[in-house]
């Protein structure tokens, strides 16, 4: 924690555009950085392209083609229903990760905002609000966001709130032990000597140095929002039918496991690599804005 806030003080002395094109050397240094952001843009551009991409209409039912082994006609074969595989493995990344890119601003924009107000006042506002965060931090994530999700109804959007709403605590945690850390730093000291408010203070000192922790911990809990969207999904109670998304298709698949593997293997494999790809990123973007990752 100490060693990132040195990162961004650090930053504060030298000029603008160096420290941009230090920190960018340094992240593409890392070779995981580089690999998991070559497949995170790999399934942003999948996503983003899938109408073009994807071969066949991923809703369309082909009763004449049910439950085909890949070919050269289907690459990723058929399900129940006669649907190509592949074409709904494409469209299927555009639930994913946006049910991962809401989730993590959800959490962001309430966890984020929490944790500097409760680190940098303290006092009984920190209390309340660090006690809410070990009640919430106390139920495990997954569980948390399941009986969310089910009290909300099934539905990809309100998938995303309760995703969102469970990763909450561990912004506020995160935020506010690195402000904990940053407010007792000599140039905030001064700031306050001289009469700077509050706000003020937050915002241009307190912020951008604790900023680098949060964006690697918002890479990693892309993952494991990927992950939970995919759960929610299996369990009925994300995406809806006919649309495509990858927890739903291993819901369908599971159904089929001994007639027709290829079903679940196309869609777990998806899930795999975005996941794999999102820790392979936070990992890399931890040790480059880390500068004393050589000295561990």
């Amino acid at each position: 924690v100490a060693r990132m806030t040195d990162l961004s003080l650090q930053a504060e002395a030298a000029p603008e555009g160096g420290h941009r094109k230090s920190a960018a050397k340094q992240i593409l240094s890392q070779p995981s950085a580089v690999i998991g952001g070559a497949i995170v843009i790999f399934f942003i551009l999948v996503a983003i392209f899938a109408p073009a991409l994807a071969p066949f209409d991923p809703n369309a039912s082909d009763w004449l083609s049910v439950r085909q082994a890949p070919s050269a006609l289907h690459w990723f074969g058929t399900d129940d229903l006669g649907r190509d595989i592949l074409s709904r493995v494409v469209f299927g990344a555009r639930a994913s990760l946006l049910a991962g890119v809401i989730a993590v601003a959800i959490a962001i924009a309430i966890g984020v905002p929490l944790g500097l107000i409760a680190g940098y006042f303290g006092g009984l506002l920190d209390a309340a609000i660090s006690r809410c965060t070990d009640a919430l931090l106390a139920v495990p994530f997954l569980v948390l966001a399941i009986a969310l999700a089910a009290f909300l109804g099934a539905s990809l959007q309100n998938a995303m709130i309760a995703i969102g709403v469970s990763a909450v605590p561990i912004f506020i945690r995160l935020t506010r032990g690195q402000v904990l850390v940053v407010k007792g730093e000599d140039y905030i000291t001064a700031a306050r000597a001289v009469g700077v408010r509050d706000r003020d203070i937050i915002v241009h000192h307190v912020f951008p140095n604790v900023l680098a922790p949060i964006v690697v911990q918002g890479t990693i809990t892309m993952a494991v929002a990927i992950l939970a969207e995919a759960s929610l999904a299996f369990l009925g109670l994300g995406q809806r039918p006919p649309a495509a998304s990858w927890g739903s298709m291993l819901d369908v698949a599971r159904q089929f496991l001994t007639e027709a593997p290829w079903m679940a293997v196309w869609p777990g494999l998806a899930i795999v690599a975005i996941v794999l790809g999102f820790n392979l990123l936070g990992d890399g973007l931890n040790d480059a804005l880390n500068p004393h990752r050589d000295d561990e």
